[in-house]
């Protein structure tokens, strides 16, 4: 199972480039940032545009894969998306991954000025946001007419560096979205359930019913469901796997066990307490085991 890494967007530079140089030193397989245009329900400061940011680092790194974990379209158009991804992919020699994810109710979802979607709308939208980024980054002269978004005669050349296009990994937990990340991901990503009785029985039961419901929509486009890979977050507010290296150890194993391919930790902020996260002593027994 591989390990990868998520950092925040909020150090300007150098420091903010120096974590992600650090990351691939210690031998994480994959970095992360959060693609929010705002976080204020943690704070509200400092916070770089996540794009940009990974330009940055694909230039600043060598072999990492890097990704957004999520970008959505709560205030992205998939024809300016699929321009800057193509992009990405060049700049890190093909090393770029899209997490993409529908959108959540917070401060990103009425920024625009318009009303915040309804939970029907969002699944709507976003089946018709990666249908549109699939054929945009597959294609580099294309179209695409929908109801939520129309692109005429875009243009994405010279294309992705990734055949037949940058890998999507999907977030999805509900029915509608797994249908699109069986259909369109690479892998699945999530943090868990969205509620549960805080123990950890009850997480891991309810990770296990999102694979099965991932299966289920898999066998039913007849993909094997082997074939995508099943990314866990460990949010800022699950502490107990990264508790201790022992605890990790357990995680790891019940993760294992439910096929998962990777798993993604925070990077350390013990300077924030806004921000629970790894303890630096086990983040640092984690990386260690990497090489």
């Amino acid at each position: 199972m591989r390990t990868g890494v998520v950092i925040l967007p909020d150090l300007g530079l150098p420091g903010a480039l120096g974590r992600w140089v650090e990351a691939e030193s210690r031998g994480f397989g994959s970095a992360w940032t959060y693609d929010h245009l705002s976080w204020r329900s943690l704070r509200d400061g400092p916070w770089f545009g996540a794009l940009p940011l990974l330009a940055a680092a694909a230039t600043a790194t060598s072999t990492i894969r890097l990704g957004t974990l999520v970008t959505s379209p709560n205030f992205r158009h998939p024809a300016l998306l699929a321009k800057d991804v193509m992009t990405l992919d060049h700049l890190s020699g093909g090393r770029f991954d899209l997490g993409i994810g529908a959108g959540g109710t917070g401060f990103d979802a009425d920024v625009l000025g318009g009303p915040a979607p309804s939970p029907a709308e969002r699944a709507d939208r976003f089946g018709e946001f990666v249908a549109a980024l699939d054929v945009l980054l597959r294609r580099p002269a294309a179209s695409f007419t929908g109801r939520h978004f129309t692109v005429h005669e875009s243009r994405t050349y010279p294309g992705c560096v990734q055949p037949p296009r940058v890998p999507f990994t999907v977030a999805a937990a509900g029915p509608r979205t797994m249908a699109v990340a069986a259909a369109h991901g690479r892998s699945w990503v999530t943090y868990g359930p969205f509620a549960d009785d805080g123990s950890a029985e009850a997480w891991f039961a309810g990770v296990a019913d999102q694979v099965r419901s991932l299966e289920a929509a898999c066998g039913r486009i007849g993909r094997d469901p082997s074939t995508i890979g099943r990314r866990v977050l460990v949010g800022l507010d699950v502490g107990w796997p990264v508790r201790s290296v022992a605890a990790w150890d357990a995680f790891r194993g019940r993760l294992g066990e439910l096929g998962c391919t990777e798993v993604v930790v925070h990077w350390p902020r013990p300077d924030d307490p806004a921000l629970p996260g790894v303890p630096p002593d086990v983040f640092d027994e984690i990386s260690d085991r990497l090489g």
